[in-house]
């Protein structure tokens, strides 16, 4: 992966949010596109900013994990550590 754009789009595969929010992914991908030109360090900072809050509005939409989410995964620690 090259830069932060190529990052951002892995990460708006890996959370399946494109068909739900797809105005916030595109302007993810946009805002990422952005910081990886960016010469400025102050405006690094600000896109940077935008951008992860863009991300963080896209993972509080994403689909839940249908098994194995850290949910299920400290329901087990707890099961085992009481024998059941």
């Amino acid at each position: 992966m090259d830069g932060v754009a190529d990052a951002t789009r892995a990460e708006i595969e890996r959370l399946n949010v494109a068909a739900i929010a797809p105005g916030l992914a595109a302007l993810a991908i946009t805002l990422a596109e952005h910081l990886d030109g960016a010469d400025a360090p102050t405006s690094a900072a600000v896109v940077g900013r935008e951008l992860r809050a863009t991300l963080d509005k896209l993972r509080a939409v994403a689909p839940g994990k249908a098994e194995g989410d850290e949910l299920d995964d400290l329901a087990a620690r707890r099961a085992a550590r009481r024998g059941a």
